[in-house]
């Protein structure tokens, strides 16, 4: 029995290599939204500098450049999401990434347990939101007061909601005092 029980745990143990196939097509995920935001912003670009030097300025000009922008960061955002959920399972799952210890970057991309991958990846996906939310925002026209009070009242709730979620962040240093002093 105990062979068929050692067999079966190294098994068990070796089926987390699965989780490889959601690191590689998260990063794969990444680079192609990477790729877009990119195209994006290169479109507008090039769109811009065509409309002043034919001394164009079509309707909604500005916040068509603005629009796309925003659209490319929202995907810049999103693929920050996917390289975080990658590298977090690697790490959670397979292995430490060697380069990364060596590395003497910043350590945002070093994930020790479920819970601060979690923490993680649900800021940046607020973040996308609130990106999200201003784009939105941009192409609404407002009909009267009580629409204009409504949006007031979404950005104090989208204010409030960043303050709690930085307020409740591990702002701690690993290695010496936190940000009290103690």
């Amino acid at each position: 029995m105990n062979i068929i029980e050692k067999h079966f745990e190294k098994l068990l143990w070796n089926s987390r290599l699965f989780i490889l196939l959601a690191v590689i097509f998260g990063m794969i995920g990444a680079v192609i939204l990477f790729v877009v935001g990119s195209v994006d912003i290169y479109s507008v670009a090039a769109d811009t500098v065509s409309s002043y030097i034919h001394h164009e300025h079509p309707a909604g000009f500005h916040e068509t450049i603005v629009g796309s922008i925003i659209g490319a960061v929202d995907l810049y955002l999103i693929a920050v999401v996917l390289l975080l959920f990658s590298f977090g399972l690697y790490e959670l799952f397979i292995s430490e990434i060697d380069a990364a210890q060596a590395s003497e970057s910043s350590n945002v991309l070093e994930i020790r347990n479920l819970d601060q991958l979690k923490d993680k990846l649900a800021k940046v996906i607020v973040m996308v939101l609130v990106v999200s939310f201003f784009k939105t925002v941009l192409h609404t026209t407002y009909n009267g007061p009580l629409e204009m009070l409504y949006f007031a009242f979404s950005i104090l709730a989208l204010s409030v909601a960043l303050y709690f979620l930085h307020k409740g962040g591990d702002h701690k240093s690993h290695d010496g005092p936190d940000t009290d002093g103690h």
